[in-house]
């Protein structure tokens, strides 16, 4: 009699059961959500930001757009397109309510709620039909998501043709030594700062970990190239500590 083999994964560098990594990665994010963009800013000292520019001076957003923001958390990317966009819509997606739940009380502040839906669901499973959205967005989460490849194809899925899908996310640096120097302000420092900030080391030391796990720039490409993304290509953000990944649906 053959025992059917649980399939595991990554949390961190712990490898897991795939069905506990959403719960656990949940966990993580609701955590820290009341933190969470305080955090980036330390963290990238503010470097997080001009990366996200760069994504939407890239993605060019124009008027009437819709959007798509996975594991958009607290939306400050879709707040970005919008204003770039002038008008559209754009629809948060994310996993952890509580990040949801602080996007909600920005937007209400910046008189923008008309203009944004929030809809608590799972990269890999998206409650959306075929061809509805012209943007999909997806900014340091992808790595937390349980396979990738699903949430890739799941955005073509769900892209009108024409429509366009960016990736922002962690990635490697292309000098083994700067990599070695990254890790060691990644390890040391961030962790750290997640526990006199959010009061939460753990959280952040699981961050720094599933960096190090993601793929290369060069193997997320052929990711893209797989879900079927054409014209797909990649700009490195400060010398590779992050990385850009832009694909279109034709």
């Amino acid at each position: 009699m053959t025992k059917n083999i649980a399939k595991t994964t990554h949390f961190g560098f712990e490898t897991v059961p795939e069905d506990e990594k959403a719960g656990r990665v949940q966990g993580v994010f609701n955590s820290v959500a009341s933190k969470y963009d305080v955090m980036n800013d330390v963290m990238s000292m503010g470097v997080h930001r001009i990366w996200k520019n760069a994504m939407m001076d890239w993605l060019a957003p124009r008027g009437g757009q819709k959007l798509l923001d996975v594991a958009g958390g607290t939306g400050d990317v879709s707040f970005k397109f919008l204003k770039r966009a002038g008008h559209g819509h754009a629809t948060v997606l994310d996993i952890t309510e509580p990040m949801l739940i602080e996007g909600r009380k920005r937007a209400e502040a910046e008189s923008m709620q008309d203009s944004l839906d929030w809809v608590v669901g799972d990269a890999m499973a998206l409650p959306f039909e075929d061809n509805t959205f012209d943007v999909y967005t997806i900014s340091f989460g992808i790595r937390n998501v349980t396979r990738p490849q699903e949430a890739l194809n799941e955005a073509y899925r769900v892209l009108r043709p024409g429509g366009r899908l960016m990736v922002l996310e962690f990635s490697q640096l292309p000098n083994e030594a700067m990599q070695k120097a990254y890790d060691l302000y990644s390890f040391n420092v961030i962790p750290q700062m997640g526990k006199m900030i959010a009061n939460d080391r753990d959280s952040y030391q699981y961050l720094v970990e599933s960096i190090r796990n993601f793929p290369d720039q060069e193997t997320f490409l052929g990711m893209l190239k797989i879900a079927g993304f054409e014209n797909a290509k990649y700009r490195n953000m400060t010398m590779g500590v992050a990385a850009l990944h832009s694909g279109w649906k034709i």
